[in-house]
């Protein structure tokens, strides 16, 4: 069996004033290195056997910080990076909203349908993403972080549940909170979602989806 630890990374100032993150290699904000160092602490009575993360610093910060609580080191996915949201990155929320009406409102109603210009569709996602977790499930028996973003936790949540890009918006996974799966007998299994709970000491109010 595999336990395997979906982490999405601490936030970040582009979370709270909502602009479109994706490959720009945004910092973890004070707030996020909190974060980061509660979750370390949270998981720190794990015997985890490697900790995986995407290559950009916000999700790299926030696995180095449970990678030194088990003397570990990070081994870096290519396949976890953001999703590139094109054209999109570096835009406020509101910003696209306005300038992209059509494709954003099918971002909303259908993002299964949408590819962003000069970026990636949700299934370009899910195809690199998965072949990480497979590729994890099939080489470690014990636990496993993998620590990486919004988007592509939200895809690898669908896919290995079985369900299709669509339910992407009936998912949602906090800054610094983590989902966990089995894998047993050729089966995911999900055994705890968007767990938080270590995160009261600076608990703020509910925060987006973004």
């Amino acid at each position: 069996m595999t336990e395997i630890i979906l982490v999405r990374h601490g936030e970040t100032e582009w979370n709270l004033k909502e602009v479109f993150r994706g490959r720009i290699d945004i910092e973890l904000n004070e707030t996020g290195l909190k974060q980061a160092e509660l979750l370390a602490e949270y998981l720190s009575h794990l015997n985890l056997e490697a900790i995986y993360s995407s290559p950009l610093r916000r999700a790299l910060k926030t696995a180095e910080m449970i990678a030194d609580a088990h003397k570990l080191g990070v081994e870096i996915a290519p396949g976890l990076i953001d999703f590139n949201y094109g054209e999109w990155q570096g835009q406020p929320h509101q910003e696209v909203k306005d300038k992209y009406k059509e494709l954003y409102a099918k971002w909303i109603n259908s993002p299964d349908q949408v590819k962003i210009p000069a970026g990636e569709s949700l299934n370009d996602v899910r195809e690199r993403a998965l072949d990480t977790v497979n590729n994890v499930a099939a080489k470690y028996e014990g636990t496993v972080a993998l620590v990486s973003h919004r988007v592509v936790n939200k895809v690898l949540i669908c896919a290995l549940l079985g369900l299709d890009n669509s339910h992407f918006w009936n998912i949602r996974q906090d800054t610094c909170g983590i989902t966990t799966f089995i894998y047993e007998d050729g089966r995911f299994i999900l055994v705890r979602h968007n767990d938080t709970s270590y995160l009261k000491p600076i608990q703020k109010a509910p925060p987006s989806d973004f």
